[in-house]
């Protein structure tokens, strides 16, 4: 993977292992998005009354073939935390209502269903997942303790941020199913991390970054709906695609779609960052990324004698995984030694009284970039 380094313009003096937090982007899609705007700024009235529509629709179909659905079942968004924004405002859940959800997910979106349930009533549930994790049956019967006869809908990280735990979203998403319970999965970290086929996945609603591993400039992402529920979901901004008078055949794409005037070279170069990952064979640089993080994590519970947060089964963890540190340790002051002293790029944290480390790897890490985070926490630690 040392040759794909070159392919990316991270600043070399940094050894980056946080590519989870934003992603990178290739020089090669970097330049493709840097053409989609400079081709706007030519002839705007062109680019975005005459061509973007087709544009953006040649975009859907090469993501949708990707992502094994169809190009009507996706609509580009900014971000997943704005997709996600849009399907939980156009359930109007009330009073009585349970949303349930586990104790992993992410912050902001921890927010957004805590805003919703105190302005609307519903009550929101995080049911505990607690570590180690072991097998997916004892996973899905610990989470499905949390289902009532209230539970309206269930919201899950595909992949959680905190603790980088690939969640058995398909079992979750059947069951849910066969109860009538509507299933929303926060899809951050997955698209590019791991494969996705979203029609035979189950979900209800999904989405997902694609400037993270994918590699996708950043501001691009997606929202997908089934085509069955894909009447439920309401024009986050009303914009053009909403008529007063009309029922629109295609609400996902005609309300969400064109929201006043943006810059839409990051969705145009999406299908260059799934070209790139294609002409570099990924699914080698996938597993090679996968077994280097495996053994960084274990190194790090050598260096601390602290167990994992899973088993071994490597269903649990992809391009990303975490290890716990002492109790002892100052994070704060630890991030910024390991940034300050020993230029490492890397997210520390505090989740459920556990404090954690991080580590992402991708096609441009190589083991030198873990001896070199293993020989500064030898030293700080």
């Amino acid at each position: 993977m040392s040759n794909l380094k070159r392919e990316f313009l991270l600043d070399p003096s940094v050894i980056f292992l946080n590519h989870g937090s934003f992603g990178a982007t290739p020089r090669s899609v970097f330049e493709r998005y840097q053409r989609w705007q400079l081709e706007l700024e030519r002839q705007p009235v062109e680019f975005l009354g005459r061509r973007a529509g087709g544009l953006l629709k040649e975009a859907r179909e090469g993501l949708a073939e990707y992502l094994g659905t169809k190009a009507d079942n996706l609509v580009y968004v900014t971000n997943a935390t704005t997709g996600l924004n849009m399907i939980a405002r156009s359930l109007h859940l009330h009073a009585g209502d349970e949303v349930l959800t586990s104790d992993h997910e992410y912050g902001a979106l921890d927010h957004t269903w805590q805003y919703l349930s105190q302005r609307d009533g519903f009550t929101y549930v995080r049911q505990p997942i607690p570590i180690p994790v072991t097998t997916v049956e004892n996973f899905v019967e610990t989470f499905w303790q949390g289902v009532t006869p209230r539970t309206k809908v269930i919201f899950l990280s595909h992949i959680t941020s905190s603790t980088a735990l690939i969640f058995p979203i398909a079992e979750i998403c059947t069951r849910a199913r066969q109860q009538g319970i509507l299933t929303i999965i926060d899809g951050a970290h997955a698209p590019g991390q791991i494969p996705l086929s979203l029609d035979a996945l189950g979900a209800d609603f999904y989405s997902g970054n694609l400037h993270k591993w994918l590699c996708a400039p950043k501001g691009c992402a997606f929202l997908y709906a089934r085509p069955e529920v894909q009447s439920l979901v309401e024009p986050l901004v009303v914009s053009w695609g909403w008529l007063p008078d009309q029922i629109s055949p295609a609400p996902l794409i005609d309300y969400n779609e064109y929201l006043g005037t943006r810059d839409l070279a990051s969705f145009l170069a999406a299908p260059d960052a799934i070209h790139f990952q294609q002409e570099h064979d990924w699914d080698h640089v996938r597993a090679t990324c996968h077994q280097l993080v495996g053994e960084a994590r274990q190194r790090i519970n050598s260096l601390t004698g602290l167990p994992s947060i899973h088993n071994e089964d490597d269903r649990w963890w992809g391009q990303m995984d975490v290890a716990r540190l002492p109790d002892s340790v100052d994070i704060d002051a630890l991030k910024a030694r390991l940034y300050d002293d020993y230029h490492v790029e890397i997210p520390l944290s505090e989740w459920n009284g556990f404090k954690l480390i991080r580590v992402s790897i991708q096609g441009y890490n190589t083991r030198a970039d873990v001896d070199a985070l293993l020989n500064a926490l030898q030293k700080l630690l």
